[in-house]
């Protein structure tokens, strides 16, 4: 009987974990393998070979790495690129100023001769991936340590990276997956010379600003336009005024025809980071310790920038994108936790694990793995905690991060005063600085210095305390306020003219210079603490976890042979599909699967800067100037689907059945965050904007028509 009941109860548990249509972000290589005739049950009209191929053009080669952390899509066959406008945002920011605030105003360009460069501003196509486990891991074997191993896979990885591109002009990855079961290389071609061809201003683009972010009901017009430009020869080149516009393999047709509830929808992009594999431990360690410090730190620097940037317009431009960073993952977090509660996160993990725990008690390999785990995590509490604050609340002064940038010429200059070396890290400097002080405010960072300093001495333990806090005590009285005043007066690192002084006649016997600076000092006193105490240890015992993720994944697999187990995102590409589809975001209350224009106009509010519309936005709703782009009397502005997607999805496309551009995924619902570590089908929603709203923009708000014109719009 009781052999019966154990067998019943594993039965409902590994039922239970089967996947459903909607979860998962899926190798676009292994389709056939996985998910193709799922696809194809729930509506796409397509085979895989058409959204993935390396012998014929596939929807794939419309798709790039925005930048470094988004994805962006071609729409025309001259090189147009659409992605967010938060992607764009460091662009549209960089061509901004008091007198010429594209950031405001928006910008369009009307001719090719008007698109802006954008130094440093990179694409990437996807050319090919391999499975190449096999020979990542070849000769890798049980004896040996984790150091060895690891040593060995590296230099295996480096051989095929370099191999993949020998002769050409491409890039190569080697990425691990499944916590290293597997591996994937992946080619890609990079294009540098990308422009800003337009961007509605941030009163559309970022319509609702950090009020709305991670948040359904969505009206952000969240897209910006660039266009790629290559060489004569159609090969990547670096900016020139001969460049032409690029002729990519594919680009995709735009749909005018809209959407309903139940269509079939998908998403082809690069997921940044997820983690679907974490055992109990971790999720307490993240949503009980790790996020409320890093929440805390956070709500104290937007409150700060915010409370500057709404008297002070100039500073309001400086911070904007910094703010927009800040309050990202901020948001995030919060999300996060209540995400997890409301899963029961935590104790679900637990319920699984006793399930896992009786699987394994026979096989040697498996059993004991998650008391392991439990150890482990409980050692690497107040290091992860000591690194936060690190990252956090010392890099989050911003004249610290700054002076951390001299570190390397510090010690060049005294190990060896090499001048050629001296030269190009003073060159790589001066204009690290130039681009420091052209966002910076003194009066903003003095009082994030002011209100991060203390909070860093009582968010860790004193085995992580810098040996700069006994000066504190002993000269200062343990007054931070007084402590930061006057270093702020003596540093040089908060005078630009004094800087560039210094640089311009560096040699060696200016060294002293700076890294006596007391800004640099404090820099140095928590740079030792992190490299010394906290960094190795952290990273030694985030190895560890790895190493058990890498048998408790194989475990997980051999114990589940009917799941479908899809690999944690890490910056590759990957399709995602579902359907639109509202959601109950608490009892009594439905949220509709769309929204529109008419939104807008009940959110606008001048006095209010996140729901301040521009006038003419005003004019052309009263007027009803909606053109082509109508439906019901209004223009559909957003839509939510259950397609599974995370950071790194900005900007990605989001296709109908046949592979046409329906809308532009920018956010996640705020109840479903927590589906980077646990999907939930009742709220995990991705939140794109209608292609019909950017055409209208573009056309009717922007009057830039041949934009439109230019692209393969299907009714």
């Amino acid at each position: 009987m009781k052999k019966l009941i154990y067998f019943l109860l594993s039965l409902a548990m590994i039922n239970s974990v089967h996947l459903r249509a909607d979860e998962g972000m899926w190798i676009p290589l292994l389709l056939n393998n996985y998910t193709i005739a799922d696809m194809q049950k729930n509506g796409l009209k397509l085979t895989a070979d058409d959204i993935y191929s390396i012998n014929k053009e596939s929807i794939k080669d419309a798709i790039v790495i925005f930048g470094s952390g988004c994805t962006g899509e071609l729409v025309s066959d001259q090189g147009l690129l659409l992605t967010n406008h938060h992607c764009g945002y460091e662009q549209i920011q960089n061509h901004s100023r008091i007198d010429n605030d594209y950031l405001t105003n928006g910008f369009w360009a009307m001719s090719k001769a008007e698109e802006l460069p954008n130094p440093g501003l990179t694409v990437k196509f996807l050319v090919r991936i391999e499975d190449v486990t096999k020979q990542a891991l070849n000769d890798i074997d049980n004896s040996m340590t984790q150091a060895e191993r690891n040593k060995k896979i590296g230099e295996n990885i480096q051989k095929l990276e370099e191999d993949a591109i020998k002769g050409t002009h491409y890039l190569a990855s080697v990425r691990p997956f499944y916590y290293g079961n597997e591996y994937f290389l992946f080619v890609y071609e990079e294009f540098k010379d990308v422009r800003l061809v337009g961007a509605p201003p941030s009163s559309i683009g970022k319509f609702g600003g950090d009020t709305d972010n991670w948040m359904w009901p969505r009206h952000t017009g969240d897209f910006s336009v660039f266009r790629i430009y290559a060489n004569k020869e159609n090969k990547p080149a670096d900016y020139s005024p001969v460049n032409v516009p690029y002729k990519p393999k594919k680009f995709l047709n735009v749909s005018m025809k809209g959407i309903n509830e139940g269509d079939f929808t998908w998403v082809l992009g690069y997921p940044g980071g997820t983690e679907q594999y974490l055992t109990s431990d971790a999720i307490k360690l993240v949503s009980e310790l790790r996020n409320p410090h890093k929440i805390k730190i956070r709500d104290k620097r937007l409150e700060i920038m915010n409370s500057y940037g709404d008297i002070n317009d100039t500073i309001r431009i400086k911070y904007a994108s910094k703010n927009a960073r800040v309050s990202n993952s901020w948001k995030r977090w919060i999300g996060e936790i209540n995400g997890l509660k409301r899963l029961d996160g935590i104790n679900k993990k637990i319920e699984f694990e006793k399930e896992f725990t009786k699987w394994a008690e026979n096989k040697p390999v498996y059993n004991g793995l998650l008391k392991e785990f439990s150890k482990n995590y409980n050692d690497i509490e107040s290091y992860a905690l000591a690194y936060d604050y690190w990252r956090e609340a010392v890099n989050g002064i911003e004249i610290i991060d700054f002076a951390a940038d001299f570190e390397n010429l510090i010690e060049i200059s005294e190990n060896q005063f090499d001048s050629s070396l001296v030269l190009a890290e003073v060159t790589k400097l001066i204009k690290i600085a130039s681009d420091f002080y052209k966002d910076y405010d003194i009066r903003v960072d003095k009082d994030v210095f002011k209100a991060l300093l203390p909070m860093y001495f009582s968010g860790v333990s004193e085995d992580f305390y810098p040996s700069v806090y006994s000066i504190i005590q002993s000269e200062y009285n343990g007054d931070f306020t007084r402590y930061v005043e006057k270093l702020l007066r003596e540093t040089v690192f908060n005078k630009p003219e004094k800087l560039d002084r210094l640089l311009s006649i560096f040699s060696s016997d200016r060294v002293g210079e700076l890294k006596n600076d007391p800004v640099y000092v404090l820099f140095s006193s928590f740079s030792e603490v992190y490299k010394n105490k906290v960094s190795e240890k952290y990273i030694a015992l985030s190895a560890k976890n790895d190493s058990l993720y890498n048998i408790y994944m194989n475990a997980l697999r051999e114990m589940q042979p009917q799941k479908k187990f899809y690999p944690d995102a890490n910056f590759t590409m990957r399709v995602a599909y579902g359907k639109v589809k509202g959601y109950y975001p608490k009892d009594g209350v439905k949220y509709l699967h769309y929204t529109t224009l008419e939104g807008v106009i009940e959110k606008d509010n001048p006095a209010i800067y996140d729901y301040d519309i521009p006038n003419r936005l005003r004019e052309i709703y009263k007027q009803s100037d909606y053109g082509v782009y109508a439906k019901d009397g209004t223009v559909p502005l957003c839509f939510i689907a259950t397609n599974h997607t995370t950071g790194g999805n900005s900007g990605s496309p989001v296709l109908d059945a046949n592979g046409s551009l329906i809308g532009l995924n920018f956010d996640r619902a705020w109840e479903g965050i927590a589906s980077d570590m646990m999907y939930d089908p009742d709220f995990s929603r991705n939140v794109s904007l209608d292609i019909r709203y950017v055409l209208f923009i573009i056309d009717k708000y922007a009057g830039a028509k041949h934009l439109v014109d230019e692209m393969k719009v299907v009714r």
